[in-house]
């Protein structure tokens, strides 16, 4: 290929995507707007050459076309013939006719709107494209509104996704971005940016589509936490065939909470505690470690995470899943071990740097 067939095609590529993006995120009447004048100005400028002769230049007739639309009035910029003077008149009215329609959709935009959703929609997209590491949450019904406050209240960045359009307009949540669509589809999966994300809840009313979700973001990242809600007993079984990390039962959790809130109720408010450090300086917290890390191959006593932190490590889950409860000094941290770890905040994030944590 040629260099001048090169450019040519990239130019060609370039102004198709400008015109996908144009069609995508600015609505109808907007475009409508803003191409008027420039079609007024195209015209104005062309049409004063063709009806006055070679005398006037290209020039001459986008200067007397701007002051004419908007409606400066200089004065004529060369003596004009009656058929100029007539076409001045023409293009006279276009201009204020445009713009009373310009002010009109802008206000319009304004009042419904309209204007700041296609703001709002270009910045999510253009935060989608850098986001990792986050988390998606499918179906934003009484559970899905549950866990993205909760997310949004850590801090934690995520994708909700959802069906409804009027249920994601005016989202409460710094940290959550909204995008309709269907959730079982491939498609808005990787727009959500699936490829990247640290972890899917789903829990959309219906089993099958959580069932069908699992299965679509499994086949999309293999190495996904995802977690699952399961109305049925039998669900819970499909959902970890197809490939469902954690499942989740509102009514089985709710009973066991229930029984907790009845014969332990001290250890119940506790656990809460811990888990909600806006209530409690003391935090629980998993921290995975990684290799390379000043925690790797280290033993707990080495790592003097208690003797200098402050934190006590009351489980560690090994890389094979096994889970060793209330580990002895001498247990030697594995790489992508996992410590469960229970101290202040502060005291966590600097375990989580030994770890090797990004975030």
């Amino acid at each position: 290929m040629t260099p001048l067939r090169h450019w040519d095609v990239r130019v060609r590529g370039s102004v198709r995507r400008a015109r996908r993006w144009v069609q995508t995120n600015i609505p109808a009447r907007l475009r409508a707007a803003v191409l008027i004048p420039v079609a007024l100005l195209s015209v104005g400028t062309v049409g004063y050459r063709w009806i006055e002769g070679e005398h006037w230049s290209y020039f001459d007739g986008f200067y007397m076309t701007a002051i004419t639309l908007t409606t400066i009035g200089y004065g004529e910029t060369h003596p004009l013939s009656v058929g100029g003077r007539v076409f001045t008149v023409v293009l006279a009215y276009s201009g204020i006719f445009t713009l009373a329609y310009y002010a009109s959709e802008l206000v319009r935009a304004v009042v419904t709107g309209e204007l700041r959703q296609t703001i709002g929609r270009q910045w999510v997209n253009d935060k989608l494209a850098t986001l990792t590491g986050h988390l998606i949450v499918c179906g934003y019904g009484r559970m899905g509104k549950i866990v993205c406050a909760e997310l949004d209240r850590q801090k934690k960045w995520f994708v909700l996704l959802d069906k409804s359009p009027e249920l994601l307009q005016d989202l409460p949540y710094t940290h959550g971005l909204p995008l309709h669509g269907d959730a079982t589809t491939d498609e808005l999966l990787r727009k959500a940016g699936i490829e990247r994300a640290r972890a899917l809840v789903t829990v959309v009313g219906s089993d099958a589509d959580n069932l069908y979700i699992t299965l679509s973001a499994r086949l999309l990242n293999p190495k996904l936490l995802i977690v699952s809600r399961a109305e049925e007993e039998d669900a819970e079984v499909k959902l970890r065939k197809v490939g469902a990390n954690k499942i989740i039962s509102p009514y089985l959790a709710g009973g066991h909470r229930v029984v907790q809130a009845v014969l332990r109720p001290a250890v119940l408010h506790f656990m809460e505690l811990a888990t909600r450090p806006e209530f409690l300086d003391l935090q629980i917290e998993e921290v995975k470690v990684a290799a390379g890390s000043a925690l790797d191959g280290q033993t707990l006593r080495h790592s003097r995470v208690h003797a200098d932190l402050g934190i006590m490590v009351v489980g560690i889950v090994r890389p094979n899943a096994e889970l060793v409860y209330n580990p002895p000094l001498d247990t030697v941290i594995e790489p992508e071990a996992t410590l469960i770890a229970l101290g202040q905040r502060r005291h966590l994030e600097q375990l989580e740097k030994l770890a090797g944590v990004t975030r």
